[in-house]
């Protein structure tokens, strides 16, 4: 039998770093660009159903609806940046969701409270995140099925 040195077992056990640091960073690439495209997503959406609402209600409304969207691009950022360190902390998943859901909370209770805002386009407003997951989902699908 012949013998293998500590350097030959050591080549042989470790794939291609350099393969894996590329693809890494062809994956971060990609995950930045799909946190740029939903929040530009959301904030074109939120822009052209904040105009659609001004004009097919009232101004209050449309207000109403903006206040959701704008802590809806809050709620998207906070996410981004909770799956940002989901990673490196994974001691503390537990108080990963505690802020977020504590800024929804926030904003139903103040729409309840405050005579001036409406509960109803102040939720819609806040799925504004929603609907930009939806039209990405859709770009994504009609792209794939074009490519196959």
């Amino acid at each position: 039998m012949t013998e293998l040195s500590s350097s030959d077992l050591s080549l042989e056990a470790t794939p291609d770093s350099s393969f894996e640091s590329e693809s890494a960073a062809a994956s971060m690439s990609e995950y930045e660009q799909l946190k740029f495209q939903l929040l530009t997503t959301t904030l074109i959406l939120g822009a052209v159903i904040f105009v659609c609402v001004w004009f097919t209600y009232s101004l209050n409304i449309a207000l109403n609806y903006l206040l959701g969207a704008c802590v809806s691009v809050v709620y998207l950022r906070m996410l981004s940046r909770d799956v940002d360190r989901l990673g490196v902390q994974s001691s503390s998943l537990k108080s990963l969701g505690s802020s977020r859901l504590a800024l929804f909370v926030g904003l139903m209770v103040a729409a309840t409270q405050w005579q001036q805002l409406q509960i109803l386009p102040i939720f819609l407003g806040f799925l504004t995140y929603k609907g930009a997951l939806l039209v990405y989902l859709l770009v994504s699908l009609i792209q794939n099925s074009r490519r196959a």
